[in-house]
């Protein structure tokens, strides 16, 4: 192990893959471990796992994203909207639609990338508090031109952008645990003694290398516009994980897996149960994209896909969900796909 600084948060893997390493856990998908997901395709059916762009809707689950929006590009000859192509020294046939889009990169379907959230750390043992993010690595600030305004914006494009996942991509197996299954629709904050039962009572296995989706309804009470007209209503309902459960989280290393998928907003209970003294707002976020290098999806859409494993009795299958490669963001869209 060899690190960056002199020290590194207690219960982190810093180091472990090299000083240098922006990857995370995700060096763990070996091709042994890509051969062996493979494996897991019994029917040759494929769920996509990913909403509507445009879903949740509005800003009401955060306020700072909003949904997509669509732009004609502009040519000389105006809006490449439905346009007529004019071709000089031909009668062109041609109509023409290009777009651009203005796209948050944690709206709706996402991954949050390491460079996500980071937290103020003493890594060199002299009780200089420093913001760090994973591996260690620190993001400059420095000014950049957004709209009318100069702006702060963290120059992730040297360290930990999603690019490196994108690179690297996503294809491993994933592993379903169906909580709405087990709880019901109700608010129900799961620890690990909780997560346990399920696992034993669902003959859930997790392996090294794997990637964990937790199922809880929530995704797809967003798409039942009937029996829930008021949104913001769900955001009480469903369940959570309990980043605040050290037992909960020892669970997530000890497992060997690479990345936590839910059909939630923010994968933990938010916000996160008291504690004393100073601490992490996002527990379970600090552990797993600050300590241990493990990504995290959020507002997938796992419904579908739940039901097919439960009615066939299975909760394993073969995941491809790359992210976008877009150099230096700090999260990104992805349209998973599970095969079964």
């Amino acid at each position: 192990m060899v690190l960056r600084w002199k020290k590194r948060p207690v219960g982190s893997n810093w180091g472990d893959f090299g000083p240098d390493d922006e990857l995370g856990r995700l060096n763990l998908v070996t091709p042994d471990k890509v051969l062996s997901a493979i494996r897991e395709v019994k029917a040759g059916l494929s769920f996509s796992l990913s909403l509507p762009l445009d879903l949740p809707g509005g800003n009401w689950v955060d306020e700072q994203r909003f949904p997509p929006v669509l732009y004609p590009t502009i040519s000389p000859l105006g809006a490449n909207a439905n346009r007529h192509r004019v071709v000089d020294g031909m009668r062109a046939t041609d109509i023409l639609n290009d777009d651009m889009v203005q796209l948050y990169t944690h709206y709706s379907t996402h991954w949050d990338g390491l460079s996500h959230i980071g937290q103020l750390f003493d890594a060199a043992g002299e009780s200089e508090i420093r913001p760090l993010f994973y591996n260690g690595f620190s993001l400059d600030e420095k000014m950049v031109e957004s709209g009318h305004a100069s702006v702060p914006h963290s120059v992730f494009a040297q360290h930990l952008g999603i690019e490196n996942a994108a690179r690297q991509g996503i294809q491993t197996r994933g592993v379903l645990i169906d909580l709405a299954a087990n709880f019901g629709h109700g608010r129900t904050v799961v620890d690990y003694d909780l997560l346990q039962d399920v696992i034993k009572r669902d003959d859930v296995i997790v392996e090294e290398g794997d990637i964990v989706c937790f199922h809880t309804g929530f995704a797809a009470a967003l798409t039942d516009r009937v029996n829930h007209p008021d949104p913001r209503a769900i955001l009480t309902q469903y369940a959570a994980l309990d980043g605040r459960d050290h037992r909960l989280l020892k669970w997530i290393t000890e497992s060997g897996l690479v990345a936590l998928a839910a059909d939630n907003p923010g994968v933990e209970n938010m916000p996160a149960r008291g504690n004393l003294g100073c601490c992490s707002a996002l527990p379970l976020h600090e552990h797993c994209l600050f300590k241990s290098g493990i990504i995290l999806g959020e507002l997938w859409h796992l419904t579908p896909l739940a039901s097919y494993l439960r009615e066939n009795r299975r909760n394993r299958f073969l995941l491809t969900a790359p992210p976008l490669w877009l150099s230096g963001a700090s999260g990104s869209p992805t349209n998973p796909v599970a095969t079964v």
